[in-house]
């Protein structure tokens, strides 16, 4: 599964360089430079690994521009996930096409003392790491927005009345993450269970605050957000653990 692997990283570092910054171009070009770059390093170059390497590339440039789009406009959540799962599906059906991880990447996890962690486990868990961080907050929102749940950028969101949300998202996927690859799935699932205990006495003020009503959409955003944000967490585990 290195060709997925490789297009997690891709597209994690290009959304990591979209939010760095107001400029597009270094988005675009940080997803072909990640897969040149994973490529070089794990020695993928055989006549498979380029061709799903080269598709990896041209959609993590699409999903740059489709995310961005829907991001900004509000509208197009449906094309911008389709690009994902479709590229996830298809990278993952065609995963027999790659050939091993070697190369450079292998001689430094030996270098390191890591010689026992198999090269495409580690590139897979680096990759899985780096799509915690913003990707998986841009992948929520498009969720969101699919059900109606956010508004296009620059207008009030019901996130608003939630403080916190895009550093918590973050911060507990990478507890679920890190605690599933310690074995810690008991903890891991603890995580999912304290946020809406941590939640629950917020949500109701606001409850409180605004005579009983308007707490839906907040409420639908919290739900659907956790339970996505959640489910990405777990599949990247999954991942990683295989």
């Amino acid at each position: 599964m290195s060709a997925l692997a490789v297009f997690l990283s891709a597209i994690g570092l290009a959304d990591i360089c979209r939010k760095l910054t107001d400029r597009r171009w270094p988005a675009l070009v940080a997803g072909p430079v990640v897969v040149l770059g994973c490529a070089l390093l794990a020695g993928l170059w055989r006549f498979g690994d380029v061709v799903l390497l080269t598709f990896a590339a041209v959609a993590a440039v699409a999903w740059v521009r489709l995310s961005s789009a829907a991001e900004r406009t509000g509208t197009g959540e449906g094309r911008a996930l389709t690009v994902f799962g479709a590229t996830v599906a298809v990278l993952l059906v065609l995963a027999g096409w790659m050939s091993p991880v070697e190369g450079l990447l292998a001689g430094w996890l030996r270098w390191v003392g890591l010689g026992d962690l198999e090269p495409e486990r580690a590139l897979m868990i680096f990759a899985v790491v780096l799509l915690q961080l913003v990707t998986a907050n841009q992948l929520v929102r498009l969720i969101l927005g699919a059900v109606g749940a956010v508004r296009p950028a620059g207008q009030p969101q019901p996130s608003d009345r939630l403080k916190g949300g895009r550093l918590l998202g973050p911060m507990e996927r990478l507890l679920i993450v890190g605690l599933g690859l310690g074995g810690q799935i008991g903890a891991a699932s603890a995580v999912v269970a304290a946020k809406g205990i941590i939640r629950f006495p917020e949500l109701n003020a606001q409850r409180k605050d605004n005579g009983g009503s308007g707490i839906d959409e907040v409420t639908e955003y919290f739900l659907v957000g956790s339970f996505a944000s959640w489910l990405i967490a777990m599949a990247g585990l999954m991942l990683a653990l295989n």
